[in-house]
C-alpha cells in the first residue's frame, strides 16, 4: 500500500527530528574531537567549529607523555573489566532465582529487591557503611560498591522468564540440577540479554569516578576518570610543566580535549562489536511471552 501524503509528511518530519537529535547528541563529542588536533591559538580565537583548523599533536604527546595517566588507565581497565565479570556473576545468581516460580516467596524477595530502585540511604550513611567495611584506599572496594543495579536483575529474570518451561523439564530428566540448567540451558539463550546488560556494567564502570574520588586517596589507585575531572577541575598547569612544550603548541584546553578523547577511544572501540545485541538485548527482555 502506498503512503498518504499526511503519512509521508510524518516521515519527513520524523526524520528531520531524528536528525537533529542527532546533531545534538554528537556534536559535542566531534567538537571536542576536532578541537584537541587543532591549533591552540586558533581554538582560542573560536575559530573551530566543524573542522580541524590548522593540525597539532603536542598535546597528545603531553598527555601520553604523562607519568600517571598510563596508571590510571591501567586502573581504569582493571575496574571495569573486573567490576564487570563480578557485576555479571552476582546478577545471573540474583536473576536466575526469580524467574523461577517454584521459588517460595518470589513475589516478596522481588518487592525487596524493588525498593531498592526507589529508596537510597544517601551519600553520608554509603560513605560511612564503605568506609567500616575496609574498603577504604582499595581496589576490591571500587568493585564491590554497587555491584548490583536493580534494573538489570530484573531485566535478566524477565528474560528468562521467556524462556520455555519445558526446555528446563527435559533438562530434569536427564538429570540436571539447577546449575547445570542454568550454564547448560539459560545463559546461552539469553546471550543478547547478557550482552546488553555487559555493556551496561562496562560503560558505567568505565565511566564511575565519584566514589573512586570518595574512597580512594593512593595516587596508584585512581582510575583516568577521576585523573580526568582533576585536569579539567582542580589542575591548574604552571610554567615549569609545560617547559617542555612551546605555548604556541600546547595549551590547558587543548590538553583537556586530548585527555577526554583518550579516555572516550575504548568506549567507541567495543560499542559496535555488542550493538547488535543491544535492541535484541532490551526488547526481548522487557516483553513478557
Amino acid at each position: 500500500m502506498g503512503l498518504t501524503r499526511g503519512e509521508k509528511i510524518f516521515g519527513y518530519i520524523n526524520i528531520l527530528i531524528m536528525l537533529i537529535i542527532m546533531f545534538i547528541t554528537l556534536y559535542p563529542l566531534w567538537y571536542v574531537f576536532v578541537a584537541s588536533f587543532s591549533d591552540p591559538m586558533q581554538l582560542a580565537m573560536g575559530r573551530v567549529t566543524f573542522w580541524p583548523s590548522g593540525f597539532e599533536l603536542a598535546s597528545y604527546e603531553y598527555v601520553f607523555g604523562m607519568n600517571n595517566i598510563w596508571i590510571a588507565y591501567g586502573n581504569t581497565v582493571f575496574y571495569a573489566v573486573v567490576g564487570t565479570l563480578v557485576s555479571m556473576v552476582f546478577t545471573v545468581i540474583g536473576a536466575y532465582p526469580l524467574s523461577r516460580r517454584r521459588l517460595r516467596g518470589r513475589k516478596l524477595f522481588t518487592l525487596f529487591i524493588l525498593i531498592t530502585m526507589w529508596f537510597g540511604a544517601g551519600m553520608i550513611p554509603y560513605f560511612l557503611n564503605f568506609q567500616r567495611l575496609g574498603f577504604m584506599d582499595s581496589r576490591w572496594g571500587i568493585i564491590f560498591t554497587f555491584t548490583i543495579s536493580t534494573f538489570n536483575v530484573i531485566l535478566l529474570r524477565t528474560f528468562f522468564e521467556n524462556v520455555p518451561d519445558s526446555m528446563e523439564e527435559s533438562a530434569k530428566i536427564d538429570g540436571a540440577n539447577d546449575i547445570v540448567i542454568l550454564a547448560r540451558v539459560y545463559l546461552p539463550l539469553s546471550v543478547p540479554a547478557l550482552a546488553t546488560i555487559t555493556l551496561f556494567y562496562f560503560v558505567g564502570r568505565w565511566n564511575s569516578w565519584f566514589w573512586a574520588m570518595m574512597l580512594l586517596r593512593d595516587q596508584q589507585l585512581i582510575p583516568l576518570q577521576v585523573l580526568l575531572r582533576r585536569i579539567i577541575v582542580e589542575t591548574q598547569f604552571t610554567t615549569s610543566e609545560l617547559a617542555d612544550v612551546s605555548m604556541f603548541q600546547v595549551t590547558e584546553q587543548t590538553i583537556i580535549y586530548a585527555t577526554i578523547v583518550v579516555s572516550v577511544i575504548p568506549m567507541l572501540m567495543v560499542f559496535p562489536f555488542i550493538k547488535r545485541f543491544f535492541v535484541r538485548g532490551i526488547m526481548v527482555g522487557a516483553i513478557k511471552g
